[in-house]
């Protein structure tokens, strides 16, 4: 299997990986200006995760923030009394997540490395990812449900945002990325897809993400869905 996804990566251009351990370097230079005006990059948790939290729909336990940037929604889980293990491919943005981190007085577990190959100790009650698995070519959705198998608690949630179709990213058919040699910005998906992709998890809720007026404490852009779903 660990063949068969390597090849698949070798079908992209150099210049479009974005998910493998090669791609770090790429992130670091991304992430070294920190004030470019990023809407991710503002010291702000996810508004639906958020939402989950206040609604009960989630509760304190275990945590691994897949692909965690800035980790600023890793800080806000550790200040709502969650263990969070928090994982991103970067230096630079590990490091900004461990400055932020202790400057709001939380720990956090922060791991520098691929989160499909790093040793991540589950099971985790919550497994989040904000941008990911848009960033992920199609073969490796394989990959991203192999490490929901391996570390995902029975009864744990996934939380997740990604682009929306019809808002952002690319609608091409899957074969056409391997065609192309790219991933054109990042896959856009709907909830149907979403429903397929992750059919043995039980939907909780899919809508989209609700807009946040400018000096919010909180991140939201309406191209973009949020997804939860809970392991039977």
């Amino acid at each position: 299997m660990d063949d068969v996804m390597a090849l698949l990566d070798r079908l992209f251009a150099a210049d479009a990986d974005r998910w493998t351990e090669n791609a770090s370097a790429w992130w670091d230079g991304f992430y070294a200006d920190r004030s470019k005006p990023v809407p991710f990059f503002a010291d702000k948790p996810d508004e639906n995760l958020l939402s989950y939290v206040e609604r009960g729909l989630i509760r304190p336990g275990r945590v691994l923030d897949l692909g965690c940037g800035p980790g600023r929604n890793a800080v806000y889980l550790a200040s709502r009394g969650f263990e969070v293990d928090a994982v991103d491919l970067a230096p630079a943005a590990v490091a900004w997540g461990e400055q932020r981190a202790a400057e709001a007085g939380v720990e956090v577990r922060f791991v520098c490395g691929d989160a499909f190959t790093a040793d991540l100790p589950g099971p985790y009650d919550l497994v989040y990812d904000s941008g990911c698995l848009h960033h992920l070519p199609p073969h490796r959705r394989v990959t991203y449900r192999a490490l929901l198998d391996r570390v995902l608690a029975p009864g744990g949630h996934l939380g997740l945002t990604c682009f929306a179709a019809g808002e952002m990213g690319s609608e091409l058919p899957d074969e056409a990325f391997y065609r192309d040699g790219r991933l054109h910005g990042g896959l856009a998906y709907s909830p149907d897809a979403l429903r397929w992709i992750f059919s043995d998890l039980e939907e909780v809720e899919i809508r989209a993400m609700e807009e946040q007026p400018e000096g919010s404490p909180l991140f939201g852009l309406p191209f973009l869905l949020a997804a939860l779903f809970r392991r039977r």
